[in-house]
């Protein structure tokens, strides 16, 4: 068994760096931390990472999987970097799972399956595009925000803003409040489950509309 070519070994590294390209396409125009560059280079360091492995063992007689191995293992750092949160909601896992995927992707391409990684991509890209709007229209009908409003301290303030953000939030999961005694404010922390096509905006002039609100914040 002879080492893989020039040529073949370009191509391999061609086609992993489109097959990254078109997740990464993906990731990009929904603005997700790791888009087109990064997606291209993880594919093109994985194919290359397998085309090494390959040649290495056919020159040397060692295991190829070992060094493939570690890609497949130290992919999760890069795809930690990418996992963001904001209060109660989690993003970036979505695409910390493609940064993964498409490692795996380039491997296989760097192997020679070419047939098997457009498979990989197409489904993909499916699942990135078609499902996610069956996901958001169906599926993940609701969204968690936090709510924090400043208010001046008077009697029954507390009741009437707890009633107005029932009247929008499906469900009032978390509700805490702090006191300063010396200036005679209170901050209301409110974590709710709210339908997705809530409007921020409403929901900011209801709240505002309340006597005695000095400000607020929803995340």
């Amino acid at each position: 068994m002879t080492e893989i070519p020039l040529y073949e070994i370009c191509l391999r590294l061609a086609a992993a760096l489109v097959a990254g390209g078109a997740i990464g396409f993906e990731r990009e125009r929904d603005s997700q931390p790791a888009g087109l560059r990064t997606h291209m280079i993880l594919a093109l360091g994985a194919a290359l990472v397998m085309i090494l492995s390959l040649n290495m063992g056919i020159k040397f007689g060692s295991d190829p999987a070992r060094l493939a191995a570690q890609v497949v293992s130290g992919i999760g750092f890069l795809g930690a970097g990418a996992i963001l949160r904001s209060g109660f909601n989690v993003k970036g896992l979505t695409t910390a799972s493609t940064l993964w995927t498409t490692a795996i992707v380039g491997m296989a391409i760097g192997y020679g399956n070419y047939l098997v990684a457009l498979f990989a991509v197409v489904i993909l890209l499916f699942v990135l595009t078609f499902v996610e709007r069956f996901e958001k229209k169906f599926v993940r009908v609701n969204v968690i925000r936090t709510v924090v409003v400043d208010v001046h301290d008077r009697e029954g303030i507390l009741r009437e803003v707890r009633k107005t953000i029932t009247k929008h939030a499906d469900d009032i999961t978390v509700f805490n409040v702090s006191k300063s005694i010396k200036n005679r404010r209170m901050r209301l922390e409110i974590v709710a489950r709210f339908n997705r096509n809530e409007k921020l905006e409403d929901l900011m002039e209801v709240i505002c509309a309340i006597d005695g609100v000095r400000g607020i914040k929803i995340e």
